[in-house]
């Protein structure tokens, strides 16, 4: 599996508390399974719940929200594209631990194809982005809160 690697750096990058402390994101997957079928090669798809939790967050959460919704869009934007799966691919929780801290779970319904070809007597695996977004939607690459440069989204 690569999207928790790959939304880890994004968020680390963009972030400004996980640019100070990356420990305090922690991601685990909970109620994976692998779908399959018996189509003449062996590719699957992975199809989990990846659970991300920020400990000890103390900015605006807006700024852990966009970065992930950015990195959404571009690789898992089906959680978008429904309203089974806007209302069930991303959800959060909170706990209030004081004043001005918490510790942020977020849980996103995450999938991953991969593509196994057989040539000659070897297995060839292939891990298979998501379909492009549109020409016309121009991502932005870096983050502004009242006029500051906060992060740079990864595209």
């Amino acid at each position: 599996m690569q999207k928790p690697k790959q939304l880890r750096q994004a968020l680390t990058n963009s972030v400004p508390l996980l640019q100070r402390n990356p420990d305090g994101l922690n991601m685990f997957i909970d109620g994976g399974r692998i779908v399959s079928t018996l189509a003449s090669s062996l590719s699957f798809e992975y199809q989990y719940q990846l659970n991300l939790v920020v400990t000890d967050y103390g900015d605006d959460i807006d700024l852990l929200m966009v970065p992930l919704l950015a990195w959404l869009r571009q690789n898992q934007p089906d959680i978008m594209a429904t309203e089974e799966k806007r209302r069930t691919g991303f959800t959060f929780k909170a706990d209030v631990i004081s004043d001005t801290l918490c510790d942020i779970s977020i849980d996103l319904q995450l999938t991953e194809r991969v593509i196994v070809k057989q040539e000659g007597g070897a297995l060839h695996v292939t891990h298979v982005g998501e379909n492009p977004l549109p020409e016309s939607d121009a991502r932005p690459l870096q983050l502004y809160v009242k006029g500051e440069l906060i992060g740079e989204l990864l595209p």
